[in-house]
């Protein structure tokens, strides 16, 4: 890591900051099921994870699908999704506590996300984290989802940092290959996945069950080293 601009750290949303990723497959697979389509969860989880809404729904349904369509689509997948983990919102275990140690050391913090506008206003708002972060980056602020980097990008921008000095916190395959892209050291949290999921990736510096196993300091030090 290099020391020309802030440390930042660069979360993603749903299945980082929140546990949440069984209630979205849930709900796509509700959705898809009214489709007639019937989804292989795990598969469609590493397919997925990370893209946005109009990606998947092309995927799935036909790249035919007008922007509008695909739009009204999307919401209907994440109003059913916002139903089912409304009673269990609440952060991964670890994470309040994870980024008071971050801030008191002073790191950046920043969300980036491909969960559309209300999710992150479901999420955030929702467990009152919004105050807690430099900058946020959503579906809504680019074009492309993971694995491109975009997103990525963005939230390091807005946070005032640059990628060398950026850490991805990530749970999905896809959004560890949108850090790798962007040129970012990643942690893996396997709320989703076992540690194996990520065995190709030569980014990844550190893989924890929950935030309450990470060391600010510690990440840095290993981001330090495999760079040199």
């Amino acid at each position: 890591m290099t020391s020309t601009s802030p440390r930042a750290f660069i979360f993603d949303m749903d299945g980082t900051i929140v546990d949440n990723m069984a209630y979205h497959t849930q709900s796509w697979l509700a959705f898809f099921a009214k489709r007639g389509q019937q989804l292989e969860p795990d598969a469609f989880f590493r397919d997925t994870a990370g893209r946005q809404g109009h990606e998947i729904m092309r995927s799935y349904l036909g790249q035919q699908l007008t922007a509008e369509q695909a739009a009204a689509l999307d919401e209907e997948k994440e109003s059913l999704y916002r139903q089912l983990y409304a009673p269990h919102l609440a952060p991964t275990a670890g994470f309040e506590a994870f980024i008071a140690r971050a801030k008191a050391a002073g790191v950046r913090l920043a969300v980036a996300t491909a969960a559309p506008p209300a999710n992150i206003d479901f999420t955030l708002d929702g467990l009152d984290l919004r105050r807690q972060f430099d900058a946020i980056a959503g579906a809504a602020d680019v074009a492309r989802g993971k694995p491109n980097p975009d997103v990525f990008l963005l939230a390091a921008e807005r946070a005032g940092s640059a990628p060398a000095d950026s850490i991805v916190f990530e749970d999905a395959p896809l959004g560890v290959e949108a850090a790798r892209r962007a040129g970012m050291r990643a942690v893996v949290l396997t709320t989703t996945l076992p540690a194996s999921a990520f065995a190709e990736f030569d980014n990844v510096i550190a893989i924890a069950r929950d935030f309450s196993e990470l060391d600010v300091e510690a990440l840095f030090a290993s981001a330090s080293d495999v760079a040199a």
